[in-house]
């Protein structure tokens, strides 16, 4: 997190006095990559990265906020509608959706900063709105659960900001627990802990520093190709469509859309096998799940980019337990399980190797699965 101290020097600079701290943090996720829209399930962690803010009701029917990583200060009724840039409306959609959930906010004022990576595929726009949804819902006494605070966060994007996400993000920042990733049912809400005590081994994020403009929506496109091979099979989502169904229907579906409806397939076993692995603490088999995931990501569903690919080559090539590209792809980062003895060579030889083939400085993040959303001490 942060340092909090800075963020009270500035809070009592602006606003005079003090306010209470609440943080809530980015997110990783092992496996379960493009699954979320499918109805399948998800394998995320919450990190020690994240957002924290000071917040302190002011007695108005105004939110007064600034934001010390842009920098961006902003003012807006707690009442009716305003426009203000992105950055600002992430904080008035969780108010709003607040509202609508029956809790009576009022106007107040606030100052925060993260050290989520930007642009790393940690979901600092999550951790965001998960601290606010619980900031807001402890100061005013709202009693919401951590679940309905999630889905505040996702319809803020949905409404606000105009990305369709699904609850993953949101989800993994409230819920998180050190020592714990959590298995998610994207399509119930149900959700199991499984245990995260990954000895001798480490979770280092590979920033490839780089990010595709593509033509067109790749990201609708692959939904779409995934909707066609659910309505054909006669099922809601990929979720309940068999092997034996989508062999069945092969001879109708495009090459494209058999392919992307392979992976999810796929990766639901995968997501499977990686909660088998994790409950005996068997991390090379976590791993090579990893390694499986990557190659349907990048042959089947079509997502990854030649950075994100020489990345996991190398990892393979120095024997990293295992590796994939994370997030939504065409760039950003790739997760990688290794071996504590290897973190330094794999550090020093990889960042010289992406630097030699692609003209670009690659960016190492140590991840620590870390607790969700929470008020902290001052």
């Amino acid at each position: 997190m942060i340092d909090i101290d800075n963020l009270k020097k500035e809070f009592a600079s602006r606003f005079g006095g003090e306010g209470t701290a609440y943080g809530a943090p980015g997110r990783i996720n092992l496996i379960g990559e493009h699954t979320d829209y499918n109805g399948g399930f998800v394998f995320p962690g919450a990190v020690a990265q994240g957002i924290t803010a000071i917040v302190r009701p002011n007695g108005t029917g105004t939110v007064n906020a600034y934001a010390v990583d842009l920098p961006l200060a902003f003012s807006f009724p707690v009442e009716g509608e305003w426009q203000g840039p992105v950055a600002a409306m992430y904080l008035y959609g969780v108010v709003r959706e607040m509202q609508a959930a029956g809790v009576q906010v009022a106007g107040f004022d606030a100052v925060y900063g993260g050290d989520v990576p930007l642009g790393a595929g940690m979901s600092s726009s999550a951790a965001l709105e998960s601290c606010f949804a619980f900031a807001l819902n402890d100061l005013y006494h709202g009693g919401l659960d951590r679940m309905t605070m999630a889905r505040i966060g996702q319809a803020t994007e949905h409404k606000y900001v105009g990305v369709k996400c699904g609850i993953m993000d949101q989800f993994a920042s409230m819920h998180g627990r050190k020592g714990s990733l959590v298995r998610l049912d994207c399509r119930s809400g149900e959700y199991r802990y499984f245990p995260w005590n990954p000895e001798g081994y480490s979770l280092l994020l590979v920033n490839s520093c780089v990010k595709h403009e593509l033509v067109g929506s790749p990201y609708n496109d692959r939904r779409a190709s995934c909707e066609r091979v659910a309505a054909a099979a006669g099922v809601e989502t990929l979720r309940d469509c068999s092997w034996e169904q989508l062999e069945a229907l092969r001879p109708t579906l495009s090459d494209e859309d058999y392919r992307r409806a392979r992976y999810v397939l796929g990766e639901a076993d995968r997501v499977k096998a990686v909660g088998e692995a994790l409950e005996r603490n068997d991390y090379e088999a976590v791993g090579r799940q990893m390694y499986l995931t990557h190659e349907g990501l990048s042959r089947d569903y079509e997502v990854s980019c030649p950075e994100l690919d020489f990345l996991v080559d190398e990892a393979r090539r120095m024997g990293v337990a295992g590796a994939r590209l994370m997030g939504g792809g065409f760039g950003g980062c790739t997760i990688n399980l290794i071996a504590n003895d290897k973190v330094s060579r794999f550090s020093q030889e990889v960042g010289r190797t992406y630097a030699d083939r692609f003209g670009v400085r690659c960016k190492f993040i140590p991840v620590e699965i870390g607790d969700g959303a929470r008020r902290l001490a001052l």
